[in-house]
């Protein structure tokens, strides 16, 4: 079914606007004006099949009104990650309480507010109505739903426990999520402070260290060289500023290009891995996800070679996931899952333990459900101790600074 985005005027004369899925614009218009609403301007905002060609080449999505004519070009962006957990298991319990699909869409596109998910939720909707599978009518949304989102769901209509599987995946976003928010929440403070002391360090540079330096100048000696160093730099900043912003922006750009070839990633990887401190939490970070993914995917009936395949990809590290691609093509040939991951060196002990244990008894997907539920307590620690250590250190560093 089409959605429709309006504007109208109300009761009283208040201007509104909206989103709104109806089977043409007069249906819409008939069913707003018996809510009191009269439609001054509405635009279909359906995706067609086309545009979706053309976002896949461009990295856009068009929306096209009902007369064919191209209204606007907006990047396809991804769906609030809340929101979509939200919405998967929204549709879990409509379906276990008997809903069919369609009509478990159709009412969730009423509910939620946000356009763009409206948008996305019809076009699915439309597709499952045209006889598409669910898993393929989400595929058409890669940036809001992810390859590991898709063959879960994929492996859920396949076994005929799609309502199950959404349960698990919204468990498993929601547990995403809160690790998420705890690891933005303690960088706040530090990028915060880190904003502070640079601007007034620059500030001192600018306005009060030439003021001093004058005085030094009328004394007529010789200054020490950290004293000389301190007023080179002040005019540096002074007088080249604008050099300093620009060479900083250049050199950020080119670093950035370059951590995105094969060998600097694979230098910053293992850089990141071996750091003090950072380090353990990176791996912890890394192996958390790695049991949390694959437990999932496990539980949902994902064969246990793809399972690995998608898993090496959301691992955030080319070094642990050229670990688990190694361990994959050993289990081709035979091997146990745990074995390859104790010869790297880059799994913890306890983990292959537990792994290898798993695999003995038949309960695998349990045993990874341990390892990423001990790693997310100790995770949490570390990050609050970390959060603790940074507050006195970057204060103590800010003072020495000035």
């Amino acid at each position: 079914m089409p959605v429709f985005a309006y504007k109208g005027i109300a009761a009283g004369g208040k201007q509104v606007s909206g989103v709104k899925d109806a089977d043409s614009a007069r249906t819409l218009r008939a069913v707003l004006k018996r809510d009191g609403i009269f439609i001054t301007e509405v635009t279909e905002a359906k995706l067609k099949a086309e545009e979706y060609k053309r976002a896949a080449a461009t990295g856009f999505l068009a929306l096209i009104n009902p007369a064919g004519a191209l209204q606007s070009l907006q990047r396809d962006k991804a769906a609030n990650r809340q929101q979509v957990q939200i919405l998967t298991r929204q549709v879990g319990v409509l379906l276990k309480a008997g809903v069919p699909l369609s009509e478990a869409l159709g009412a969730l596109v009423e509910q939620f507010e946000d356009a763009h998910l409206k948008r996305i939720l019809s076009d699915v909707r439309q597709q499952v109505n045209e006889g598409s599978s669910f898993a393929d009518a989400l595929e058409r949304h890669p940036r809001s739903f992810e390859e590991l989102y898709i063959h879960m769901v994929r492996a859920g209509e396949a076994s005929g426990n799609l309502e199950t599987v959404l349960f698990r995946l919204a468990e498993f976003l929601d547990a995403q999520n809160r690790l998420r928010s705890k690891i933005t929440s303690a960088m706040v403070y530090p990028a915060a402070m880190a904003v502070m002391s640079t601007v007034i360090i620059g500030l001192l540079m600018v306005t009060v260290v030439p003021k001093v330096t004058t005085i030094f100048a009328d004394l007529g000696q010789q200054l020490p060289w950290n004293t000389r160093l301190l007023i080179f730099t002040s005019h540096a900043v002074s007088d080249w500023w604008w050099a300093l912003i620009i060479g900083g922006a250049l050199f950020v750009t080119l670093l950035r290009r370059w951590l995105r070839t094969p060998v600097g990633k694979s230098l910053y990887d293992r850089a990141m891995l071996r750091m003090w401190v950072v380090g353990p939490l990176v791996r912890m970070l890394a192996v958390s996800r790695f049991a949390k993914t694959l437990a999932t995917m496990l539980a949902a009936g994902v064969p246990l070679l793809r399972a690995l395949d998608i898993v090496k990809n959301i691992l955030g590290n080319t070094v642990l996931t050229k670990v688990v691609e190694d361990a994959r093509n050993s289990i081709k040939e035979g091997e146990s899952i745990a074995a390859p991951l104790k010869r790297s060196g880059q799994f913890p002990p306890i983990v292959t333990h537990m792994i290898a244990v798993g695999e003995r008894t038949g309960e695998l997907e349990q045993m990874l459900e341990n390892v990423a539920d001990s790693y997310d307590v100790e995770v949490e620690v570390k990050i609050s101790r970390l959060t603790s250590l940074l507050e006195p250190v970057m204060i103590m560093g800010m003072g020495g600074s000035v």
